[in-house]
């Protein structure tokens, strides 16, 4: 097979196309094709040697999704065949041309979705579907604020939100990504660059604040995150891009509403942890694809050989959904 190897911690050049012997699944797994995967900004920590894979998973290979053909199955493998079209969350390894993934951690592609419109759901999906769904137990009709609204996950979460006629608020640094936001279901637009997304949200919401909030910038945003949170609400930490680190934190605001603060990674959770929330997304959520409520966004499409292209322009963050690379 071919992949694409980070020949030692830096920048995009580090990368390169290596040939490797083909995977070999176990009786549990299926050996897949990969047709398309996507970049997350998790694997630019990885390209710089910051972010571990889990035991078993080569740290020099990213790739936390993909979709592609099933060409091999296990002989206790049961409902999957040669020729199926289907997706996964990966531990890594995904910036290939085949991988061996075992039968619980896939599903199908939507029927009428493309190969790189499927590699770009998995893990965003599954992320925003666990922070919000699972960890803060988003119900119809709350208030929700999703930062980094153009980003993956941010995309993903403004449309589960918007499934569940929720109020929505996104925050993002720029006009054309809110106004973009805003086509999948965003109520309110919040450019950070202008704006201060606390004073938004407490004077449309009355004073009453979001219900839900799920950020992945951390430290800087900490106090307005609690300031805006309603009484009851919750705030879900899936990433810190901004930083993680607090000096000083004000807490007594928890207290007084009773508020919930959560963090949540799916990489670092054990295999049954991980199938269990596949095997709930794919029985829950995945079925609105083929129905047209939800859409696999798609910024820009690269060759796998143009890995470092693909790594250099999510660095300039100007991208509104998924970054994918493709197999020929």
């Amino acid at each position: 097979m071919q992949a694409a190897v980070i020949r030692e911690p830096g920048g995009p050049e580090m990368f390169e196309i290596q040939t490797l012997p083909d995977p070999v699944p176990g009786p549990d797994e299926v050996l897949v094709e990969i047709k398309a995967t996507a970049l997350n900004r998790a694997d630019l920590a990885q390209r710089h040697g910051n972010y571990p894979a889990p035991v078993g998973i080569r740290d020099d290979i990213p790739g936390l999704e993909m979709a592609g053909v099933i060409i091999g199955v296990g002989e206790r493998v049961v409902g999957w065949e040669e020729g199926d079209r289907v997706m996964a969350l990966l531990g890594g390894m995904g910036y290939a041309t085949h991988i061996a993934v075992h039968e619980r951690m896939l599903m199908p592609v939507p029927e009428g979705l493309s190969f790189e419109e499927a590699a770009g759901i998995p893990e965003v999906y599954l992320t925003a579907y666990d922070a919000m769904h699972l960890q803060c137990e988003l119900v119809m009709g709350e208030v929700a604020l999703i930062h980094a609204a153009g980003s993956g996950v941010g995309t993903a979460a403004v449309q589960l939100a918007a499934a569940q006629s929720c109020l929505t608020f996104g925050t993002a640094g720029s006009d054309s990504k809110l106004e973009k936001a805003k086509e999948l279901g965003l109520d309110v637009g919040i450019n950070y660059n202008s704006q201060n997304f606390r004073e938004v949200v407490m004077e449309v919401t009355g004073g009453n604040g979001a219900d839900v909030i799920l950020d992945v910038i951390g430290a800087p945003y900490w106090d307005d995150n609690v300031r805006s949170l309603a009484t009851l609400g919750r705030l879900v930490l899936v990433g810190a891009m901004g930083g993680g680190t607090l000096d000083q934190a004000k807490l007594g605001a928890l207290g007084n509403k009773r508020a919930v603060v959560r963090g949540t990674r799916l990489r670092s959770r054990t295999f049954e942890e991980k199938a269990t929330v596949v095997q709930g997304f794919a029985k829950r959520i995945l079925p609105l694809f083929a129905r047209g409520k939800l859409q696999s966004i798609v910024d820009h499409v690269f060759p796998l050989n143009e890995v470092a292209a693909a790594h250099s322009y999510m660095e300039t963050n100007v991208n509104f959904g998924k970054i994918i690379l493709v197999n020929d």
